[in-house]
């Protein structure tokens, strides 16, 4: 397993500390802590409140403050409900006595019943793209500001469909398809897979929104960004160490906030999670030019 992804998977392993309440850790030296990250961490630490196996099937989050990476992060999981079918919680992640961010999820206990799902879009398999880390290692000769945005490449291996890079200032439509997978296997325990998949949605969603913009990462016409509120909706069972097509569009941006969903497919063409974002793209100089307001 590279190191990277031993990185991860050691900040999900969150640290009882007492009775509905947990730690996590933030990668060393890394003046950024991610969404993904403490969404994961948040979902790790609910689950082992769980007396019995259930699946996780929804939950709705909001990131409140940015997170201080040299701070550790508690989070103090509130046992709502354990029902005969559905399980739920709500955890609050705390740093400086102050909340970072909440969320509400719920578990279903496992059940047989209808089901039908959307097609998996019609995109060449990933076998057949460049990986995202062979694109970075090409791109850092010439912007070396890149290096923090592309060590999670060493983790998670992405391939883009659309090739559409952080760096390109060119207008596109709002749309993206992405293969997605960790670097390496992961341990068979399925809340592993499903903080990885948690960790990964929460990567690209606020760049999808600003592909109509042309305001890549570098772009003198600076954007003020965070991701405000993330939800999912986990379907069917999946491995996050196998290649799953994360197809993301944009419907609307206003208000200076992004709104991007996602649907993720695993390469037998099933749905097995759906996710929705909506992030603050709030221009810096506060003044849009007349081709760029709605």
């Amino acid at each position: 397993m590279t190191p990277a992804l031993q990185d991860i998977i050691r900040l999900l392993d969150v640290e009882k500390i007492e009775e509905n309440l947990f730690r996590g850790m933030n990668v060393p030296d890394n003046p950024h802590v991610f969404g993904g990250q403490v969404l994961a961490q948040a979902i790790a630490a609910a689950d082992r409140t769980l007396d019995e196996t259930r699946r996780l099937h929804s939950l709705h989050a909001y990131f409140l403050r940015p997170g201080d990476w040299k701070a550790k992060t508690l989070y103090q999981v509130d046992r709502i409900r354990d029902g005969k079918s559905f399980t739920t919680r709500r955890v609050a992640a705390i740093q400086h006595g102050r909340a970072i961010f909440s969320m509400s999820a719920s578990w279903h206990k496992e059940e047989d019943g209808l089901e039908h799902a959307v097609p998996m879009p019609d995109v060449p398999p990933p076998q057949s793209l460049r990986s995202q880390q062979d694109v970075m290692a090409e791109a850092l000769k010439d912007k070396p500001e890149l290096k923090r945005q592309s060590e999670r490449f060493n983790a998670i291996e992405i391939r883009q469909v659309e090739n559409y890079q952080m760096t390109d200032n060119e207008r596109h439509p709002p749309y993206r398809h992405t293969w997605v997978r960790a670097a390496d296997a992961l341990p068979d325990d399925p809340e592993v897979h499903v903080c990885m998949l948690a960790y990964i949605s929460d990567m690209d969603f606020m760049g999808t929104s600003m592909l109509p913009h042309g305001r890549g990462f570098g772009s003198e016409r600076r954007i003020q960004g965070a991701s405000l509120d993330h939800a999912m909706w986990f379907h069917r069972d999946f491995r996050a160490d196998e290649w799953l097509l994360f197809a993301k569009s944009s419907p609307s941006a206003a208000g200076a906030r992004g709104f991007v969903r996602g649907q993720f497919f695993n390469e037998q063409g099933e749905l097995i999670a759906t996710a929705a974002q909506e992030c603050l793209i709030r221009p810096r100089d506060g003044v849009l030019p007349e081709s760029e307001r709605g």
